[in-house]
């Protein structure tokens, strides 16, 4: 007999039938001749009764000793049990403790810190299996979506010698006594696969030194991206809603019990259809001086900026023509003061998820801009070429990963949207 899912086994499937789980000790108590025992699996959690009269000694002693997070594998008969966590539980016919635990460091009221350093343990938590649960079905469902509109997965490297998003996030290393770096974003290679592949997209880790504290910053996330030949800006908008949509609607659909887990309802998510909103930097500056902020246009918007412009809404919005001297060296011109780009903001207040852009695509526009900032133009020669053999119009956008899922599960930061995250203070464990 093999094993059964406890899911399997919440669902009626199983009732007054035998059947073999495996799992860990998520909760465990011991009454004279009973142990009570709940177990976890990956797809769940149910107790076990361990009656002494009906196991052999061994397994009764096993069942009554063993700690939380030891490793179990029960045989026993389903039976259906309202008092107990879902309605069912197995009555043990034999118990075998296959790994003992020792007592385990985390208790029901610690330290964020603590967890923290013990997040090789805590990533056991429901609530962190659950957001990797939700995270893996987000990119399959965004991996669905590229491969149904015709986009290529292509694989850029993270070692780079330029800077995408500006010089002073950069980390730097040693490459073989040759200066590089570790990747800021792809766009720039998945420019260069437009030529041959036209619709391209990725997964790929990013780093970004920023000195932030902010619950929205990370120094290492995954950033999805995905760029699109003869593609203007209000396409590339259309493209990301659409995304988005897709995205929120299957998990509405297939992932109920996660979600529910994080209190977000699947109304919420169902409503999350195109057309998004779109507005104009200059009226998100209206708005916020008519919030009470003191912002002046030509600021870049913060996280608290971001927060007031999006949290009384229930979709995404876009905030589109941003002024350029917040914004890349590579973005089309919308005219002599914005460009033509914009950054979309998840509702409820979780600020930016997406920024996206048409590229530039005069060669001597984008030199200009590059000596004006100082750039190094022996290293971008490569990405110069571009638009010298066959420019075309061409768009693209990154999202990020854990920025959506903290928005989905409703997180109150986004280290818990990543199983080990690296911020400015931790790169342990």
């Amino acid at each position: 007999m093999g094993f059964t899912p406890i899911k399997d086994i919440l669902a009626g499937k199983y009732e007054d039938q035998e059947v073999n789980v495996r799992g860990w000790i998520y909760r465990t108590r011991s009454s004279g001749k009973i142990a009570f025992i709940t177990v976890r699996d990956s797809s769940g959690i149910i107790q076990i009764t361990v009656a002494k009269n009906d196991v052999e000694e061994k397994d009764f002693e096993n069942a009554k000793k063993a700690l939380i997070e030891s490793s179990v594998a029960v045989n026993g008969v389903i039976a259906k049990d309202e008092r107990a966590p879902g309605g069912y539980e197995i009555r043990a016919k034999k118990f075998e403790l296959v790994g003992k635990a020792d007592k385990f460091p985390i208790t029901e009221h610690q330290s964020e810190e603590l967890l923290l350093d013990n997040r090789h343990l805590w990533i056991r938590s429901r609530e962190l299996m659950n957001v990797m649960k939700i995270k893996a079905s987000l990119l399959k469902y965004c991996r669905e979506w590229f491969n149904e509109n015709n986009f290529y997965e292509v694989t850029p490297p993270t070692i780079t010698p330029n800077a995408c998003e500006g010089g002073t996030t950069l980390f730097e290393f040693n490459y073989f006594d040759k200066k590089a770096y570790l990747s800021q974003s792809a766009q720039l290679y998945l420019e260069a696969l437009i030529y041959s592949l036209e619709r391209v997209w990725s997964l790929t880790p990013s780093f970004r030194a920023e000195k932030s504290k902010t619950r929205r910053h990370l120094a290492e996330y995954w950033h999805l991206e995905a760029e699109e030949a003869w593609i203007g800006n209000e396409e590339n908008m259309s493209i990301q809603e659409e995304l988005i949509s897709h995205v929120c609607q299957k998990l509405a659909k297939e992932d109920k019990d996660e979600l529910v887990f994080f209190k977000r309802e699947t109304r919420t998510l169902k409503n999350i259809e195109p057309p998004f909103e779109r507005i104009k930097y200059e009226k998100a500056v209206e708005i916020l001086k008519n919030k009470g902020f003191d912002f002046k246009y030509g600021m870049d918007f913060g996280v608290k900026e971001e927060t007031a412009l999006c949290s009384d809404i229930e979709k995404p919005v876009f905030i589109t023509n941003f002024p350029k001297t917040v914004k890349p060296f590579y973005m089309k011109e919308a005219d002599e003061l914005t460009y033509l780009c914009a950054d979309l903001l998840a509702p409820e207040g979780y600020g930016e998820i997406i920024g996206g852009s048409e590229r530039e695509t005069d060669y001597n526009k984008l030199v200009e801009r590059m000596k004006e900032q100082n750039m190094n133009m022996k290293d971008y020669e490569w990405y110069l070429d571009l638009r010298k053999y066959g420019s075309v119009p061409h768009s693209g956008f990154g999202l990020g990963v854990e920025r959506i899922i903290r928005w989905l599960c409703k997180l109150e930061h986004i280290r818990d949207a990543v199983p080990f995250p690296r911020t400015i203070n931790r790169v342990y464990p």
